[in-house]
């Protein structure tokens, strides 16, 4: 449910309603809008209806309304003005298109710390990059673990950039907030219920990618896990989905750009590059996200992507990198964001 405050309530009155919910078996998210501030009022109690009325007489209490979505704290309902947040020095959401860019895996110094700077100039506001790396094949690199952090992390603070990079399992996760500005969620544990608790009680900002065959209801469900934690900073990750067609690695659904826009309140972030698998149709991609009314975009850069332990074939080099931000900003501009 949403209890909404008059607008002439008061701190006193606002701290005893959060009080009130959370006796009544609800966890509390308070969301101070221009003109209005709302409490979502999250939990499944039998005594619903009951609370609701009882909520609605206290002193500040415009009105309870019922939350009628299954994924509470993420939808409209709960908040209609698209919700923004900060990652290191950056805002993701907003008028601002994200760009999240970087390599696949982090492989030696020289190589991240290239990476960091040929993106930056070009205007990446994000560095991503694995060091720890969900393979198919077990025989394949798996990344170089805290190696790869330090490294990372090193090549964000020589950029200036904040840095995104993915956890695999829960006993890595104090190591990768040691290191990282935003946590990222893969496709394959996008379902990971265990692992997006934990994540979300850390109140680190999320990248939550949607899994392969993970329907777009499904995939507000596993954001909510996440949010009803307490943890308010996540972007969902449009990265392509498996279908029958095997020209591309996977199927970019440009179409969930505007049904999450509809749907939630959280940024959207576009990744072409797992979305199609080819390097030469990531610009491609990338633009249409923009024009879908994406909020930023996650792409793979690699200084030799012939040689590239992992994900050569999707990565852009710098200069086609600089390229598509190039034209990109064009597409930005013209729908009200900027680069």
């Amino acid at each position: 449910m949403i209890v909404v405050l008059k607008s002439s309530s008061t701190n006193e009155e606002l701290e005893k309603i959060i009080a009130a919910v959370k006796d009544y078996g609800y966890t509390a998210e308070v969301v101070k809008g221009k003109s209005k501030t709302i409490i979502g009022a999250v939990g499944d109690q039998k005594e619903k209806q009951q609370h609701m009325n009882l909520l609605g007489q206290l002193p500040g209490v415009e009105a309870v309304v019922p939350i009628m979505q299954p994924h509470k704290l993420g939808s409209r309902e709960f908040r209609n003005d698209d919700s923004e947040f900060k990652v290191g020095n950056t805002t993701v959401g907003g008028k601002s298109l994200t760009l999240i860019a970087g390599p696949c895996s982090i492989e030696s110094e020289d190589q991240i710390l290239d990476i960091a700077k040929s993106v930056k100039e070009s205007g990446a506001t994000i560095l991503r990059g694995g060091a720890f790396k969900p393979r198919t094949s077990p025989y394949t690199f798996q990344g170089l673990g805290e190696e790869g952090l330090i490294l990372l992390r090193k090549a964000g603070d020589e950029s200036k950039l904040p840095i995104v990079t993915e956890v695999l399992d829960v006993k890595d996760l104090d190591l990768v907030c040691k290191y990282a500005d935003m946590i990222q969620i893969g496709a394959r544990n996008c379902q990971n219920y265990a692992l997006l608790k934990a994540v979300g009680k850390t109140k680190k900002p999320v990248l939550l990618k949607r899994g392969m065959s993970t329907t777009i209801n499904e995939f507000l469900l596993c954001a909510e896990y996440l949010l009803a934690e307490g943890n308010m900073s996540v972007a969902l990750c449009e990265r392509g989905i498996r279908t029958f067609e095997t020209a591309t690695r996977n199927t970019f659904d440009i179409n969930a750009i505007p049904v999450l826009k509809e749907k939630t309140h959280l940024p959207i972030i576009g990744d072409p590059a797992h979305g199609t698998g080819y390097w030469q149709y990531v610009a491609p991609i990338a633009y249409a996200a923009i024009a879908a009314g994406a909020d930023g975009l996650a792409l793979e850069v690699h200084n030799k992507p012939e040689i590239a332990l992992s994900d050569g074939g999707q990565s852009l080099k710098p200069k086609k990198f600089a390229e598509m931000v190039s034209k990109a900003r064009v597409i930005a501009n013209a729908i009200g964001k900027k680069i």
